[in-house]
């Protein structure tokens, strides 16, 4: 999954006319500043990391002068928020809503169809929302050969109680966020909070929108985007050979590689519970070759911390000798003398 920042996806919803508060990036003081002035206004300062519960934790405040969004940003900025660097800062024009909503559609695997997700009490306490009072989250899904409907829209709007003089502009915007959805083979495009403002119109103060990483092959904007953010660099690498490599525990002496997530999930747990601690794990996919299985083990033994190494193959499309030979040839070559568990089962096992 592609998950974008912020920006990103604010940038994707405005291409979609969506109403989205002006605002920029920013990557030092200095720039927050130039923005600042440039939009002329009280601002937002949001960090721009993949993390929920960004404003209880502090990664949103405001400024009313030059001098408070120095403070801010020389505190935010290269932080650590929710365990995660803050290595940009989104200024965006401050906002008084009237009222602020929940809205999003996302792919639902139950009815295998999108599903929109409404609720008129929507911001930073949605989570807690959603606990306590699901009657106010409205759900309904969305007939991929139909659209957005009018009855959809009705529906919403009955459930949630905001009155039919919304209906038309959500609708509206429901349409637009819709096509962002189906464009760029969305997981989830999420508005949270949509506000009200005093005029009665609706904006986008906060857009999150994860994109399936199997439609970024027509999707070059989203992958550049994807591969210029800071990343671990065997991640970057891995993905290069159509691996996933999954950073676990910092520290962690083990790694694991295996041929599909549910087993590479099993393996983890089973090696935690032992009292070990794996640091990293790589999904080799279907079909590894021994050039990739070669190419998968000088990845993950690239990592310094990782002194021992396992590995689980059920062989169906990958082929257990072609797992072996590749072995052989990544130790061969990075003439490792690491203690390592292999398990292979499945085609070819007696080779």
């Amino acid at each position: 999954m592609a998950r974008l920042h912020e920006y990103e996806g604010k940038r994707i919803l405005s291409a979609a006319n969506v109403p989205v508060p002006p605002g920029e990036v920013a990557i030092t003081p200095e720039e927050s500043r130039a923005i600042a002035e440039r939009i002329g206004k009280p601002v937002a300062i949001k960090a721009q990391i993949w993390a929920g519960g960004r404003g209880k934790a502090g990664g949103i405040r405001f400024a009313n002068n030059p001098d408070e969004l120095k403070a801010i940003c020389k505190d935010l900025l290269f932080s650590e928020l929710k365990g995660l660097p803050v290595n940009q800062l989104l200024i965006v024009e401050k906002a008084s809503p009237r009222q602020e909503w929940y809205l999003s559609i996302m792919l639902d695997r139950y009815s295998k169809m999108p599903l929109i997700i409404f609720s008129a009490r929507g911001g930073v306490d949605i989570e807690e929302v959603a606990k306590t009072e699901p009657e106010a989250i409205v759900k309904v899904t969305i007939n991929p050969f139909l659209g957005i409907q009018d009855y959809t829209v009705n529906y919403i709007v009955d459930k949630s109680g905001i009155g039919n003089e919304h209906a038309a502009q959500l609708k509206d915007l429901l349409e637009k966020l819709y096509t962002v959805f189906t464009e760029y083979d969305c997981l989830l495009a999420e508005i949270n909070p949509l506000a009200l403002d005093e005029s009665g119109k609706l904006i986008a103060l906060d857009g999150k929108v994860d994109i399936d990483d199997s439609a970024l092959y027509r999707l070059p904007d989203i992958a550049a985007f994807r591969d210029s953010l800071p990343e671990d660099p065997l991640v970057k690498e891995a993905r290069s050979f159509k691996f996933l490599y999954i950073p676990i525990e910092k520290g962690g002496n083990i790694a694991v590689m295996s041929n599909g997530s549910g087993m590479l999930m099993s393996c983890i747990d089973l090696i935690s519970k032992s009292g070990m601690t794996v640091g990293a794990a790589l999904d080799l996919g279907g079909g590894a070759t021994a050039e990739r299985i070669k190419e998968a083990v000088r990845i993950v033994l690239s990592n310094p911390d990782i002194d021992t190494l396992f590995i689980s193959v059920f062989g169906g499309i990958t082929r257990c000798d072609e797992v072996a030979l590749g072995i052989i040839e990544a130790l061969d070559e990075v003439k490792t003398g690491l203690p390592m568990v292999l398990l292979l089962v499945g085609t070819n096992e007696e080779e």
